[in-house]
């Protein structure tokens, strides 16, 4: 009797043990390939002990978290002698500069000499590469030198001189991942850096979107669902609330008139079959206005809005001031956005050695203030700047420096370095109120 009993007992042991190493086996297998998260990944669960905290002794953990909590205060206090940025105010910004210590060889600085359309005009002109440091494709001088725009540090100070000026946004010239511009390299690999600093200095980043080779309204819609796949979530992605209650992203589209409207319809209007509207890549689409009739064109593609981009008043329709009221009536009938663009001043004559007719003197900052001060007559949904570091075409606000070489440069004197940062702060604060006024 007492053997059959045994029999059974021996048998449930061995079932517990078998189940216990099951188990064991799965929970082994669960924590290498589970893509769940783990309880250490759930909110109140506190994330296991780092490997690198776990070598490091009790005391120089503690000196690390107070080397971190320092800097916080650092950035905390340095961002408290900005002004509050205007996220009403955007300007348009290049990351397409390179230098040979950070890039192996000088990009955009030794920009050509462009030849004039005309030959007969083109060889009066001087042409050939600019031969930087000394020489370099601008009329002014960066008060960073020949800068890269992957060097961190120049980011640094770029985004400080941003909120130096009150600047909520900033329009990155964007091309897809492996394309540029005709003299330089492909910059889509910047971007995260871009966003990290940026929203560090609580500036979010829009993308003006250059005329790539080959755009057109398919790969248009790939890459605006690449952007916000990429950026979407990231806290320094701009994104405007609509009238309609929707929170969207605004893109810039430069050059938007090569395209026809039929095929921007077809991306942009709600009832093409392979609309970007109602799907999760919808955005506010603002094109660029160059001439009068363009803005029938923009309807009809569906655009949302429209801006102007060129620093010369007068170089085109849309970029003359005295204009920027009845472009404001048409947007305001056709429910569209206006965005007029404003600068401190243009010369190109370094890359366009026969484009003097386009330049416009800064007149010690009085060119940049009556740019503003008709953007604002105009009651404009956001104001564009035309640039903060375009140097090719003299349109920038970032800091220049007098510089005495063989190439003869202009310079901001009799005023600092940082003029144009602080008319900018200026009329950010004006335009602020403004707003604010016309909401009420």
């Amino acid at each position: 009797m007492a053997r059959f009993k045994r029999k059974p007992c021996i048998t449930l042991i061995a079932l517990v043990l078998l189940i216990l190493a099951i188990t064991v086996f799965l929970s082994e297998l669960i924590s290498r390939d589970s893509p769940f998260s783990s309880p250490a990944d759930i909110k109140g669960f506190p994330k296991p002990e780092s490997q690198e905290n776990r070598n490091k002794k009790p005391e120089e953990i503690k000196m690390s978290s107070a080397a971190q909590s320092d800097k916080d205060a650092e950035l905390e206090a340095t961002l408290r002698k900005f002004p509050p940025p205007n996220y009403y105010l955007h300007a348009f910004y290049y990351t397409w500069y390179g230098n040979p210590k950070i890039d192996g060889k000088y990009i955009h600085w030794d920009h050509p000499q462009l030849p004039h359309w005309d030959v007969k005009v083109a060889q009066g002109y001087p042409q050939g590469r600019h031969s930087p440091p000394d020489d370099i494709g601008a009329n002014f001088y960066p008060a960073l030198g020949v800068y890269s725009s992957r060097d961190p540090s120049v980011i640094e100070a770029h985004m400080q001189q941003l909120r130096t000026a009150a600047i909520g946004v900033i329009a990155v010239s964007w091309y897809p991942p492996n394309m540029k511009d005709d003299n330089g390299d492909s910059t889509d690999d910047i971007v995260p850096l871009l966003f990290e600093v940026a929203h560090k200095y609580h500036i979010k980043v829009a993308f003006h979107i250059e005329p790539y080779k080959g755009r057109d309204e398919v790969n248009m819609f790939t890459n605006v669902k690449y952007i916000i796949e990429k950026y979407g979530e990231h806290p320094a992605f701009f994104k405007y609330l609509t009238n309609t209650g929707k929170l969207l992203p605004l893109f810039y589209v430069y050059d938007s008139y090569l395209l026809n409207s039929e095929q921007w319809a077809k991306l942009l209007k709600h009832t093409e079959t392979n609309s970007i509207r109602d799907t999760p890549y919808d955005a506010i689409f603002i094109a660029l206005l160059v001439e009068e009739k363009d803005k029938r064109d923009i309807l009809t593609a569906g655009f949302d809005g429209v801006y102007t981009y060129f620093a010369t008043n007068g170089f085109s329709y849309g970029s003359t001031q005295r204009n920027w009221a009845s472009i404001k009536a048409f947007c305001e009938d056709n429910n569209l956005m206006f965005i007029p663009s404003v600068g401190p001043g243009y010369i190109d004559t370094s890359i366009r050695p026969w484009n003097f007719q386009n330049t416009r003197n800064r007149i010690n900052g009085k060119y940049y203030e009556t740019s503003l001060s008709a953007a604002l007559e105009a009651r404009p949904d956001f104001i564009s700047i035309t640039s903060f570091n375009e140097w090719h075409e003299g349109t920038q606000i970032e800091m220049a420096i007098p510089k005495t070489s063989q190439t003869v440069y202009l310079d901001y004197l009799p005023n600092k370095p940082s003029i144009y940062l602080e008319i900018t702060r200026k009329w950010a604060v004006i335009f602020g109120g403004e707003r604010r006024k016309w909401q009420e």
